[in-house]
């Protein structure tokens, strides 16, 4: 593994760069503030909100994103909390992003402040994967008044865990060679889009580390946790996923109003803003099951499915986040990115926060004939997706309203 000040690194055989900022949304509101630099500071919060982001003094005490203000304020009573300021924000992200696009024009932005950017085509031009991370950061420093952190590696799974042990102010550089003893070590929970469910069943059945997870069969895993995410999670523990690098770009955030969309040639989407502030989990995820339905809808329509399902949640003080999460295949069907949906959302932790909007978004998107799903021992003939489909019919015929989920009626 090389690290940065290193005098050599891998070329492109590692192409795939994750750029991070470090503690983007403090670190922008510090840039003027060079006597809090030091200071645990929270951005976001207010009263009853939720803390947006805090700086790395705020994280040693425990203080992270989506956290309630309250309990933020018990943990670290004497921080320093600053209002979000999203037009600088979205700025300062645009100068980011196109700096990306200058160097490559391989960049998937994941969020406002990070990126995936495959530069095999931009080394004969800009130098090795390890230069072009430097000259990134160093401009971004230098033009932002912010640092970064960067990933180098093979794969984006890999490059991804790469850049978190970059932080802060760093770049990792993970070699073909070293990708075992890289990941092998690490808790299967480390592995990109494993969530906390799927850890608590591996760890159920024994499997802790990566190595446990890369030296158990594949037809031994596909029988514990089914075909699609056994082959998916043995190719992630050999650092092997083969998704490559979308080109996309991420919305900026919004203020208010009703049912915004994103951009359908890349992504679909819908969120809605309550006519009350809500802290109930019941009235929020049948707002995202109706609104999971109408992307579905627009999805199956447009004849495209997507892979990488996103959340946004608005707090009743304004404070906005989104969470991602990639599916091990795309989909169309509406129970499959609902239920993804709910897992972002339930990982979130929210107790009594009050929730403003929330909105669901498809992304990743290609045509629906470029889909192959593999059928799975035992699953019923006709499943969700035929019933989609039934419905879809339905509501050609006799409006949209005809046929809904249950929990949606009255």
């Amino acid at each position: 593994m090389v690290t940065a000040g290193a005098p050599t690194a891998a070329g492109t055989s590692t192409p795939i760069l994750h750029v991070d900022m470090d503690a983007f949304y403090a670190s922008v509101l510090l840039r003027d503030r060079p006597e809090l630099q030091h200071l645990p500071v929270i951005v976001g919060g207010g009263h009853r909100g939720v803390v947006l982001a805090a700086n790395y003094p705020a994280r040693e005490y425990g203080v992270r994103s989506a956290m309630t203000a309250t309990r933020a304020r018990r943990l670290c009573p004497h921080a320093v909390v600053l209002q979000p300021d999203y037009d600088t924000f979205t700025k300062v992200s645009t100068a980011v992003m196109a700096l990306f696009r200058r160097t490559t024009s391989l960049v998937e932005a994941i969020s406002l402040d990070e990126a995936f950017l495959d530069v095999s085509g931009a080394v004969r031009r800009l130098g090795s994967p390890l230069q072009i991370a430097e000259d990134l950061r160093a401009t971004i420093h230098d033009e932002q008044g912010i640092t970064c952190s960067v990933g180098i590696a093979a794969s984006i799974s890999v490059a991804k865990l790469a850049s978190k042990r970059a932080k802060p102010d760093g770049v990792v550089v993970v070699p073909p060679e070293e990708i075992t003893s890289f990941l092998h070590p690490l808790d299967v929970g480390d592995l990109y889009g494993v969530g906390e469910k799927t850890q608590a069943m591996l760890h159920r059945l024994g499997l802790i580390t990566v190595g446990d997870l890369a030296h158990t069969p594949v037809r031994t895993l596909q029988r514990a946790v089914g075909v699609h995410l056994g082959a998916h999670l043995h190719d992630l523990a050999w650092g092997a996923d083969r998704r490559e690098v979308a080109p996309r770009s991420t919305g900026a955030f919004g203020h208010g109003g009703r049912s915004g969309e994103a951009d359908p040639e890349k992504s679909m989407g819908a969120q809605e803003t309550f006519g009350r502030d809500t802290d109930d989990r019941e009235v929020v995820l049948r707002e995202v099951l109706k609104l999971t339905a109408k992307v579905a809808t627009r999805l199956r329509a447009a004849e495209v499915a997507g892979r990488t399902v996103t959340i946004t949640v608005r707090f009743a003080d304004f404070t906005t986040i989104t969470r991602s999460r990639t599916l091990a295949e795309p989909t169309d069907v509406t129970q499959e990115i609902y239920a993804a949906a709910v897992r972002l959302y339930d990982a979130l932790g929210l107790q009594r926060a009050r929730v403003r909007l929330v909105g669901v978004r498809v992304e990743g998107l290609l045509p629906r004939e470029q889909v192959q799903r593999q059928g799975v021992l035992g699953e019923r003939e006709h499943g969700w997706s035929e019933a989609d489909r039934a419905v879809d019919r339905a509501a050609r015929r006799f409006g949209s309203a005809a046929v809904r989920p249950a929990s949606l009626l009255g």
